[in-house]
């Protein structure tokens, strides 16, 4: 609109309306479009009034990474096949890596182990866990964890669900884009009422304490949810940014929780400094005072994606509340998987894996980003964590400047990548679909083996050469 304004004198019978008229023109051809009305379809994803269900039962939608493998596989993908690039799971590789430790291939059954777990966890993992944060993070603190700060969970999610549904009658603050699951955390328990806030390119998708204390205050969030390392721009909080963040959480009596797990993922640093990590328990001043809630677990950091064995550390109350909340929710992690856990989290091996994980992640993600440049595929952020890579699709000529439109289009060249409206988290769908920030991007996983990747980016230079000569 701006665009046509300035040349007004040269079209002087174009008005207002004509340019809003072809802009729901617009939106009307997209909507229309063979991708978008696949989506539609799905169960979950229909109107109230179209849908058919068994009386009282409502059907969520679901997470954007399952719809994605879904279609994919309705397009011939099948786990293994050597023809397909999976630039959508949110899952680094699990084979050899040159200088991690090789994960163990056979597992030591006791009897006791055939009985359930307890819901918050066995006590050796609990301990483990949170001896390894004393370690890596509170060496020089007199306040401590122990295993009455930690509750081990079957998987992220889970541990993110069992939070939920704690959460008191408050506001809860989340920032877009975000990781997808959140969306369904945030829409199945009703209590509390979820308020976003959307960073953009322009801030490098940046939380700083400034608009998280702003937020607080003008909102009245009682609890603030967050990635960090941030999936899917790959941003990170570290520092004394993430000490004053504990600070206005502290003062403000707002409890945050933070999904780090991908805190091994770290390039910000020079490579000399390869093992770092990142987390927010290093500025927590009590463990039992301040209102932090850590979430992460052995599926990403120790590449254990299938254990399912993942964590919750914070306060000694919160993880009272996690245990009663699992008693009911899904029962708890599985015991075998938690006693064969307890040996990788010794600190030296910790340190050891971050080390060689950067090492190798951090030359995959430059491989990348220099290959989509190539094909004309800037990235205007880079991702300084993770291994996702947050690409702006608005350099593409029509109709793949759209990400739902282009993840179709990239299936037929057999490469999966996630559209970037599925990191809108937007519960009970108070927004239009075209109204979305995320509508005209895309995440691509540099999360799979070099070659795969190479594959991928073939791919996708295929996808952008067949428009650009339509």
């Amino acid at each position: 609109i701006h665009k046509n304004n300035n040349n007004m004198a040269q079209q002087p019978k174009l008005h207002f309306y004509d340019i809003a008229q072809k802009v729901v023109q617009k939106i009307r051809s997209e909507a229309e479009s063979n991708a978008h009305q696949m989506l539609r379809s799905y169960p979950g994803n229909t109107s109230k009034l179209e849908q058919t269900k068994t009386y009282g039962i409502d059907h969520p939608g679901s997470t954007g990474v399952i719809y994605v493998m879904d279609r994919a596989m309705q397009n011939g993908f099948t786990y293994g096949d050597p023809d397909w690039a999976n630039f959508g799971q949110g899952a680094p590789e699990v084979g050899h890596i040159d200088g991690c430790a090789d994960k163990p291939t056979s597992i030591e059954l006791t009897e006791a182990s055939y009985e359930y777990a307890p819901t918050a966890g066995i006590k050796e993992l609990r301990t483990a866990v949170a001896d390894l944060y004393n370690e890596i993070y509170r060496s020089d603190k007199d306040s401590k964890y122990t295993f009455e700060n930690v509750c081990i969970v079957p998987g992220g999610r889970a541990g993110l669900t069992r939070v939920a549904a704690a959460i008191d009658d408050i506001n809860v603050g989340y920032f877009l884009p975000e990781y997808t699951a959140y969306e369904q955390m945030l829409s199945v328990f009703k209590r509390f009422v979820p308020i976003p806030t959307t960073l953009d390119a322009e801030t490098r998708y940046h939380i700083d304490p400034a608009t998280i204390r702003k937020e607080i205050t003008n909102r009245g969030l009682g609890l603030i949810v967050a990635s960090n390392p941030r999936n899917p721009t790959g941003q990170l909080i570290e520092g004394e940014e993430l000490k004053e963040l504990v600070s206005i959480s502290r003062e403000r009596h707002s409890t945050l929780v933070m999904d780090e797990f991908y805190s091994s993922y770290i390039y910000s640093h020079d490579e000399s400094e390869n093992g770092r990590t990142v987390s927010i328990a290093e500025y927590v001043d009590d463990v039992n005072k301040d209102p932090i809630i850590i979430i992460d677990g052995l599926t990403k950091n120790f590449r254990l994606p299938g254990w399912r064995i993942c964590w919750i550390v914070g306060p000694k109350d919160v993880v009272s509340s996690m245990q009663s909340c699992g008693s009911f929710l899904e029962g708890g992690a599985n015991h075998p998987l938690q006693l064969a856990a307890i040996p990788m989290l010794n600190p030296d091996i910790y340190r050891n894996e971050a080390k060689y994980l950067q090492e190798h992640f951090r030359a995959k993600r430059d491989f990348v980003l220099q290959r989509l440049e190539e094909i004309g595929l800037k990235v205007k952020v880079p991702p300084v964590a993770t291994f996702y890579i947050w690409l702006d699709l608005r350099a593409n000529p029509e109709p793949i400047d759209i990400g739902l439109t282009f993840f179709e289009e990239c299936l037929k060249e057999k490469v999966i990548v996630v559209p970037g409206i599925f990191f809108d988290v937007n519960p009970a769908q108070r927004r239009e679909l075209f109204e979305s920030p995320c509508h005209h991007f895309v995440r691509l996983s540099f999360g799979p083996p070099m070659e795969e990747l190479a594959k991928g980016l073939d791919a996708i230079e295929r996808v952008i050469r067949k428009f650009k000569t339509e």
